[in-house]
C-alpha cells in the first residue's frame, strides 16, 4: 500500500552554482510544496500503513527548520535546488518515519524533484 502526505512552505533561495545570467543566482521565493510517500502493510488493527498525524508530527521539525527562511542558510542547504532539498528532507526524515519511499518537492504546480533515497 501506498500512502501521501503533502505539507507546504515558504522560502527564499538563490542558486550559488549558476551563471550570473541565470534568473535564478538571484534571491527569489517560492510557495514550496512537498510530498511525502510511504509503502507498506497496512496494519490489520489500526487500518493505516502510518496515521497521518504521525507523519506530521515527524514533518513539523523540517517545517520549522525551512519556512519563511532563507534556504542558503540552512546548514546543509547552501546549494538549495529542488533536487538537494528533497534529499535534504530525506535524511531527516527517514530515521523517524521507517516507511518512507518518496520525497517530492514542487518548486512550482509544474516543476518538481523526486527523490527515492540510495
Amino acid at each position: 500500500m501506498k500512502i501521501s502526505q503533502a505539507f507546504r512552505f515558504e522560502a527564499a533561495h538563490r542558486l550559488p552554482n549558476v551563471p550570473e545570467t541565470h534568473r535564478c543566482s538571484r534571491l527569489h521565493g517560492h510557495s514550496y510544496r512537498v510530498e511525502v510517500q510511504l509503502n507498506g502493510p497496512v496494519d490489520p488493527r489500526t487500518g493505516f500503513v502510518v496515521d497521518f498525524f504521525d507523519v506530521e508530527r515527524c514533518f513539523a521539525d523540517i517545517v520549522g527548520a525551512l519556512d519563511h527562511r532563507c534556504l542558503n542558510d540552512v546548514e546543509g542547504l547552501e546549494n538549495p535546488t529542488a533536487e538537494n532539498i528533497a534529499i535534504w528532507i530525506w535524511e531527516r526524515l527517514k530515521p523517524s518515519l521507517r516507511p518512507l519511499s518518496a520525497v517530492r518537492v514542487y518548486e512550482t504546480a509544474d516543476c518538481w524533484a523526486e527523490y527515492e533515497g540510495r
